[in-house]
């Protein structure tokens, strides 16, 4: 069923076709209707496809306000993260493509400048917003165009250091700026920290706000400058301190984001402001669906409908964490806001006083993390991939550096699905392995995962472990044909390269395969060497072709005296990963080969360099070739 068929008996103003030319001309009083018609899409749409469903839901009335208030086409409407962004996008004339949101070549979850005129900046990281917009309004200035500029945030985003350091340099561009804050008292989980307390203190001064209702109702949509000066004494008087003023930016607020009309004039009186303006308007997140305005955490993001719920990486991960803090009290952990998304919701009951939840904070996090670190604790840092990005100089000026224990669970690591190009998890490696003192793992299932953790608890050194966005698989991958699973015969110098099962969680490599290797005649002339998520294509490349499989579990430091032997004894070796290629695994092997000038054949499997667009993560292997298909297709090739 199209997105045409379920509206067409049902909607009164959503119909086929729909633009932001017929937002205008419906009439005021039926604006609440139109609202609750957007909010049935975006239920509908996000219960099929997936997506973030409580913030969407929470700015309904505020967007069509903002739209029927400025020309989003003449006007730069700049989102902030982007999770609210749904109604925009229904309202700006993709109303006909919203039943592809998030699916592949459908539009993105996300604003994206080429997907839409009216999209303005691509976001999908936070606090972004203000400064983006700050450069728009500048090139205006100096372009002489006119043309207002809004920045649209989050109460959780406005705590992000990049955020603040857009409002601190505000006064230094003199210039106009509209910055609407969207104030739902949540991020992903409740929000946190002294900004939230400001925040909550400006929402419920009730008095500060009768007083300067009946002001505003007597004197009128305009102000005079008598009136101005009046206003900015009172304020004074009475208001609340809050940081905005003290910054030169003028603050207006708390007013009701739920009431369109209140919504409208606020806009008009900003638009003919001539200073910075910050508009604090009080949402309430998954309004209009029960179940989502009750648990706003829960309803941020939700899953497809009817997609099968399994244990998932995150979930193991957490569990683990939890046992290993219950036998050394040095250990706490952190996240930035994700403390649903890692799965942390028990670490944090069980140990409340060693779980830290730092808000939309990464670099923070991670130099908080190396304090406690340098004081005599254990720090594990349980963050995206992607978020990861936001902490890079943190993690190598401030733990590398000094050479101390953090350790980062790198979760969503590798190609993460239909959220689209800003949140894939493919730099962590390419990265870190040039990040002196820090060593990679990547496990393949539960038990070198656990194997990873243990040996990351032990080190007095910095480690990172990446594991993948979904199921973590249910059995081992070297138990699930024992019998095909053999040890290597120990080489001349009595040390084992390569078992079923490692030998301590210190082993780099472990290979799986029918026959013995090292000092023998080679029978089987292709090599795969992959990790984590990878491992399980190489498994079922191999059940279409006999060749030899070598899972890594350490990828930094590589054991170059199993590498060496792979090499010298095979004559093609794939490397697999679920990775940007440039700086991967594959160039290491390459590298390797060109130093010791060994006579083998090197095929590379990853990520090329490219921005990978939304769709599910099969979807995504598929087009860049991470099946088993296409690696038996490109060695048969060569």
């Amino acid at each position: 069923m199209n997105l045409g068929d379920l509206i067409n008996n049902d909607m009164k103003f959503l119909k086929p076709g729909f633009t932001r030319k017929d937002l205008l001309k419906i009439d005021e009083k039926y604006l609440p209707e139109l609202a609750e018609e957007v909010r049935a899409v975006i239920i509908d749409t996000v219960k099929k496809n997936g997506g973030h469903l409580g913030s969407s839901l929470g700015v309904v009335e505020l967007t069509i306000a903002l739209l029927r208030k400025f020309d989003p086409l003449k006007d730069r409407i700049i989102f902030d993260v982007g999770h609210q962004s749904y109604p925009y996008k229904i309202l700006t004339d993709r109303f006909d493509r919203f039943q592809t949101l998030r699916l592949k070549d459908g539009i993105s979850g996300f604003p994206r400048r080429n997907e839409s005129p009216y999209d303005h900046f691509n976001t999908g990281h936070s606090s972004t917003s203000i400064s983006a917009a700050l450069g728009y309004a500048k090139a205006r200035d100096l372009l002489h165009e006119d043309r207002h500029v809004i920045a649209f945030i989050g109460d959780a985003s406005l705590i992000n250091g990049l955020a603040l350091e857009a409002l601190n340099y505000v006064h230094e561009t003199n210039t106009k700026l509209i910055i609407i804050l969207n104030d739902n008292r949540h991020s992903i989980s409740n929000r946190v920290g002294g900004f939230s307390t400001m925040l909550a203190r400006l929402s419920s001064n009730n008095f500060y706000k009768s007083i300067k209702n009946s002001i505003r109702n007597k004197a009128g949509i305009k102000y005079s400058p008598f009136f101005e000066k009046f206003r900015d004494t009172f304020k004074f008087i009475m208001k609340p301190n809050n940081i905005f003023d003290e910054l030169d930016i003028n603050y207006w607020g708390p007013f009701d984001g739920h009431n369109i009309e209140n919504s409208e004039k606020i806009l008009e009186l900003a638009k003919n402001y001539y200073r910075p303006v910050l508009l604090h308007f009080n949402t309430i997140k998954g309004k209009g669906l029960k179940e989502a305005e009750e648990n706003p955490t829960k309803y941020h993001q939700v899953s497809p409908m009817g997609e099968k719920k399994s244990r998932t990486w995150s979930e193991a991960a957490s569990k683990i964490a939890e046992e290993f803090a219950m036998k050394d009290e040095r250990i706490v952990c952190f996240t930035a806001a994700m403390v649903t998304g890692v799965k942390l919701e028990k670490f944090a009951k069980e140990f409340p006083d060693r779980f830290f939840d730092v808000g939309i904070a990464e670099s923070h996090m991670l130099t908080m993390a190396a304090g406690l670190a340098a004081g005599g604790m254990r720090p594990w840092v349980f963050i995206y991939s992607t978020f990861l990005q936001r902490a890079m100089d943190q993690l190598m000026h401030d733990i590398a550096l000094q050479n101390l224990p953090v350790v980062l669970m790198v979760d969503r690591a590798g190609l993460a699905g239909s959220d689209g190009d800003t949140h894939q998890g493919l730099l962590d490696i390419s990265w870190g392995r040039p990040i002196p003192n820090l060593e990679i793992f990547a496990p393949c299932d539960e038990k070198t995962l656990k194997e990873a953790m243990t040996a990351a608890s032990k080190r007095n050194a910095p480690t990172l472990i990446r594991y993948p966005r979904g199921s973590i698989p249910s059995e081992n991958f070297d138990d699930d044909n024992p019998s095909t699973a053999k040890a290597v015969p120990l080489p001349a110098s009595g040390e084992a390269l390569c078992t079923p099962h490692f030998q301590s969680p210190l082993t780099k490599g472990r290979c799986l395969e029918e026959t013995e290797r090292f000092g023998r005649e080679v029978e089987v002339k292709t090599a795969l060497i992959g990790y984590g998520a990878a491992v399980k294509i190489m498994f079922e490349a191999k059940k279409l072709e006999n060749m030899d499989l070598y899972i890594l579990n350490r990828i930094k430091p590589l054991d170059f005296v199993l590498l060496d032997e792979i090499l010298k004894t095979h004559e093609t070796v794939c490397t697999l990963e679920e990775s940007y290629m440039p700086g991967g695994l594959g160039e290491a092997v390459g590298a390797r080969i060109a130093e010791r000038n060994f006579n083998v054949k090197l095929l590379r499997f990853g990520v090329p360099d490219v921005c990978v667009k939304h769709a599910t993560q099969d979807e995504q292997r598929e087009l860049y070739g991470l099946t088993a298909e296409n690696i038996l297709k490109k060695l048969h090739e060569d």
